[in-house]
């Protein structure tokens, strides 16, 4: 069955996420820059140092590099590097980037198969494209590469251990690394992933943490071309688990994952194994096997202390349901570049308290508002995930939701607050 999925112009299509140039830029080129005396600022202080140059650090440092700020962006791997991440850039996510940005897109998705723990299986399709797909080692680089072409300095190979707030006519923070390096700024963005270091400094607690799992699998051209343009979500028999299939055609790959609730390990990895060897791709050998942990922030979790702000991963910044979590690394990463910058020209305690509460705001006005919406859509998953399916795949309103979400022409809390019979779903299975 074929459904549109959103009545709107195909103007509004029409960026970077469905550019006819995606994928064609110039070869990609990591090289960091050596911090040397032609590197660092004349008096040895940063305007702003940014730990993790993921898509939060990186856009972090984009942000405040473009207002001409002398930024650090501090990483302890060279890029380009594998991530655990099925890689899906949705509408906001493609809203966020830099401006002239090229996203290197492995494929274009138009249609999604849902399944119910294997059984049950539709296939709906949107005349217009819904998200693109991307590897996460080139588009990382690419959005370091942006931070560098705006004036941010890249230094990889640091391990960073910690952050010291310096009070007194200093008024920086000094970032601290394992190998005995200091880095002093007057601001510090801590977007170092979820294990963060710079987030234990700030104080950041989580109420829910998951395990994703993936296998990277190479495929033959024939059979990557079985899954061109389209997605699986296997809706798990865990609770709040889902599996999915990210087809990566440019390279013939499949990206195979699934991803549950810390605890249980063990079912975990058999749902994986299960899951590859209903889609008949057990005879493939992965070329890659890792898993990851996801950690959503707690309401009341903090975003900053003193000079120092956290985003993305290290803020625990992503969406509870779906843990997608690069549209929210991108978005949180370009907010505390540019607080960043205010919280570095403020003169005072006092000063640099208010850009950090301003910062915080921004964040739960728009992230966090999403984010109370994705958890209660994750507490009526949880328990009733077949009202969920069967919504997707019968009901066509439930099915354009879906459908102008990912295209990033409305939001699950704006889903919630429009449409009664989404809150009327959302009630009857969180019963």
């Amino acid at each position: 069955m074929t459904d549109s999925g959103s009545s709107d112009s195909r103007s509004e299509l029409d960026s970077p996420l469905d550019s006819p140039h995606d994928g064609t830029a110039a070869p990609l080129d990591g090289t960091a820059t050596p911090l040397d005396d032609a590197a660092s600022p004349p008096d040895g202080v940063w305007d702003v140092v940014v730990v993790g140059a993921g898509p939060a650090g990186a856009s972090a440092a984009h942000a405040a590099a473009v207002q001409g700020r002398r930024v650090l962006l501090l990483d302890k791997a060279e890029h380009p590097r594998y991530k655990t991440c099925g890689g899906g850039i949705i509408g906001p996510s493609r809203d966020s980037l830099p401006p002239d940005f090229r996203l290197p897109l492995q494929d274009r998705v138009y249609a999604v198969t849902f399944a119910y723990d294997g059984r049950f299986t539709r296939t709906r399709r949107s005349q217009r494209m819904l998200f693109g797909l991307v590897n996460r080692d080139e588009f990382d680089l690419r959005l370091v590469q942006a931070a560098k072409a705006a004036g941010a300095v890249l230094v990889t190979g640091v391990t960073v251990t910690g952050v010291e707030q310096r009070g007194g006519e200093h008024r920086t923070a000094l970032v601290t690394a394992a190998d005995g390096r200091t880095f002093e700024a007057r601001a510090v963005v801590g977007a170092d992933g979820s294990a963060s270091r710079i987030a234990r400094h700030v104080g950041v607690t989580f109420d829910q943490i998951d395990l994703g799992l993936e296998a990277e699998i190479p495929v033959p051209p024939q059979v990557a071309a079985d899954w061109a343009g389209r997605i699986h979500l296997d809706w798990g028999p865990l609770t709040g688990s889902y599996g999915w299939v990210f087809p990566k055609t440019e390279t013939s790959s499949l990206t195979v994952g699934v991803i549950s609730a810390r605890g249980d390990g063990e079912r975990t990895k058999q749902y994986l194994a299960d899951y590859i060897r209903r889609l008949g791709l057990s005879g493939f050998t992965p070329r890659v096997e890792s898993g990851h942990l996801t950690r959503c922030r707690a309401e009341d979790s903090p975003l900053s202390r003193g000079r120092v702000l956290v985003a993305g991963d290290a803020a625990g910044l992503l969406e509870p349901w779906t843990r997608e979590g690069i549209s929210y690394a991108l978005r949180s990463g370009r907010l505390a570049g540019e607080w960043a910058v205010k919280v570095a020209e403020a003169g005072n305690a006092a000063a640099v308290r208010r850009e950090a509460l301003n910062y915080a705001f921004a964040i739960k006005a728009g992230l966090g508002v999403e984010m109370r919406a994705g958890k209660q859509l994750l507490g009526a998953f949880e328990r009733r995930p077949y009202l969920f399916h069967a919504a997707v795949c019968l009901v066509p309103a439930a099915w354009r939701a879906f459908a102008r979400t990912t295209q990033g022409h409305t939001t699950f809390s704006q889903v919630l607050r429009q449409y009664r019979a989404a809150r009327k779903l959302t009630s009857m299975a969180s019963r």
